[in-house]
């Protein structure tokens, strides 16, 4: 009887130990965390209010960029190269756009979709170069050795342009924000200008947004998703074109301070708006 509890015991034991080290193969394996994160792939977009024609009472579109350099944008540009935990805002959008998840567009009014085969030659980088070797006869070869370079468009996307609607729901009394459209830029050093590179419809991507992680520097066991920074509005802008009968930019009637000064008019406007309101 003795031996029996013995064994039964040894077994046990044998057994606890097999799964404590299963489970810290499973915790070393796992390159992000001790445990699988779960939550932000499930997640789903934060949903808007029901929205009528008539409770918009007023409405203003206004176009605004985000640079990506500001420190407090560092987290939709970081990181560059390959990050199995975390990836940049770039990163995210051009997986998903290759993938066929997320259609993206040539212009703002999101009338010619971009194919999958030009985002390829847009993304992937590819050149060759000429290299000798020696054959087994001792004679020099040429040969061409074909390079892919994916990583050196994340450096020069820098900028990031919002196109957005601000309203007023007299039914909850609040002016509120909606993204109608996000689109790309590139840095282009030789010209010293900003190339834009693509649009993306922002209501049909949120699904893919809510489910991508982005990086929170208070606390790297949350997380959190694109769709809730731009909810949130966690980032840094300037408005550089609101609605007006020209269709045109600031930058094409001010320069400069001027040009800030005009941008800071704007968004004063919008918080007066709303301010008035409940001013008796």
């Amino acid at each position: 009887m003795k031996q029996g509890l013995i064994i039964a015991f040894i077994l046990s034991t044998k057994v606890f130990y097999t799964q404590t080290e299963d489970d810290t193969l499973q915790s070393v394996i796992n390159p992000c965390a001790v445990f699988n994160k779960q939550n932000i792939k499930y997640k789903k977009p934060v949903s808007y209010p029901c929205l009528r024609e008539s409770d918009a009472v007023w409405e203003k579109r206004v176009w605004r960029d985000i640079d990506l350099r500001e420190k407090q944008n560092h987290k939709y540009y970081y990181p560059l190269e390959f990050n199995p935990c975390v990836q940049s805002f770039f990163q995210t959008v051009t997986y998903h756009l290759l993938k066929g998840n997320i259609v993206a567009f040539k212009d703002e009014h999101f009338f010619i979709p971009i194919s999958k085969s030009e985002i390829k030659k847009m993304l992937i980088k590819k050149d060759s170069i000429t290299q000798f070797a020696v054959n087994e006869s001792g004679d020099e070869v040429e040969k061409k050795v074909l390079l892919v370079d994916s990583i050196s468009l994340n450096r020069r996307i820098l900028k990031l342009r919002l196109k957005e609607d601000w309203f007023f729901d007299k039914q909850r009394s609040e002016v509120n924000v909606r993204i109608i459209g996000m689109a790309v830029f590139e840095y282009v050093e030789e010209k010293e200008a900003y190339q834009e590179l693509f649009w993306i419809y922002f209501p049909a991507s949120r699904n893919i947004l809510a489910n991508s992680y982005a990086f929170n520097s208070r606390n790297d066991n949350e997380y959190r998703s694109f769709d809730e920074l731009f909810h949130k509005r966690d980032f840094s802008s300037v408005i550089i074109k609101e609605s007006n009968v020209y269709d045109r930019y600031i930058g094409e009637y001010a320069n400069g301070i001027d040009a800030l000064t005009e941008a800071e008019e704007i968004k004063t406007d919008l918080f007066n708006w709303e301010h008035d309101l409940w001013n008796y």
